[in-house]
């Protein structure tokens, strides 16, 4: 491993680093605003995380384009971070710029803005080259882990099942490179089955393994995927678009003029007690 040797970490890395190791390690869900984080935090989840694809989304944007900037994630993973008190985990994209430096400086601003995460893809925002080359995605990863120095948990992941590139052995190779250079977790979205997710997790081993919502061929729970030897579940931006479908369902019945079924929602009551638990 790459990391500064005898470095005893920052209260915050050391508290969400405990979640990963300890026995079932934990469900990270993402929150795309104030309010869904509140209700997250008020249900009892010990960590959340941002949704690079959310946010895009309620700013009328595409994920994964750098159509949103760092400043602008910074700011509202912070947000989340100060309103529920909880860990959070920074869905930052490619770590944002083309050099090791502009990786390093991000981890710097996030630490900064009091992230306990941060995930580092292997994506570089170009349709005709979605996926940097080995050794630039290593560099890259090894720039975060040194800038984070036991102040925050990197993440390395890379996005080949996402990116149409389902090569288990590349993606095996690039993610056990990750944790040899110093990731304190590693993540493939979707891995094809749960044979590929297996041997995922036997090459990185002993190094925490997450998974987005489940495997690409099947919805297996929470204690299934448990049993494999995920540490880390999480859900980017599946609650959004849950979200987003009732209020689709919703407008569908203003449209039909059934004005009950589409007021129907959340006590304004209720919404009232989650913002007033924040944290801040």
């Amino acid at each position: 491993m790459d990391r500064p040797p005898d470095v005893s970490g920052s209260e915050i890395y050391e508290r969400f680093l405990a979640l990963h190791t300890r026995e079932g390690g934990l469900v990270m869900p993402n929150a795309w605003d104030g309010l869904s984080a509140q209700i997250l935090a008020d249900s009892g989840f010990e960590a959340i995380a941002t949704s690079s694809f959310a946010l895009a989304a309620s700013l009328g944007r595409r994920d994964g384009r750098h159509q949103v900037s760092r400043d602008e994630h910074l700011a509202h993973a912070g947000l989340l971070a100060r309103l529920t008190g909880l860990p959070v985990n920074g869905d930052l994209e490619d770590g944002y710029g083309d050099t090791t430096d502009d990786v390093a400086a991000t981890v710097n601003a996030a630490v900064e803005h009091g992230l306990a995460g941060i995930g580092i893809e292997d994506t570089s925002g170009d349709p005709d080259r979605p996926i940097r080359d080995f050794d630039e995605a290593v560099d890259r990863v090894r720039a975060a882990v040194a800038a984070a120095n036991g102040r925050i948990v990197v993440t390395g992941r890379t996005d080949n099942y996402l990116q149409g590139r389902p090569d288990l052995d590349d993606t095996i190779r690039r993610l056990t490179a990750f944790a040899e250079v110093g990731a304190d977790v590693v993540f493939a979205p979707y891995p094809p089955d749960l044979d590929a997710l297996r041997a995922i997790i036997a090459a990185v081993a002993p190094t925490p393994v997450n998974i987005l919502v489940s495997v690409a061929d099947t919805v297996l729970t929470v204690a299934e995927l448990r049993a494999a030897g995920v540490k880390r579940v999480s859900l980017g931006p599946a609650l959004y678009a849950h979200a987003m479908g009732a209020v689709e369902e919703a407008v569908g019945a203003l449209v039909r003029g059934d004005l009950a079924t589409a007021t129907t929602g959340m006590d304004f009551g209720r919404i009232e007690a989650l913002l007033g638990r924040s944290a801040r």
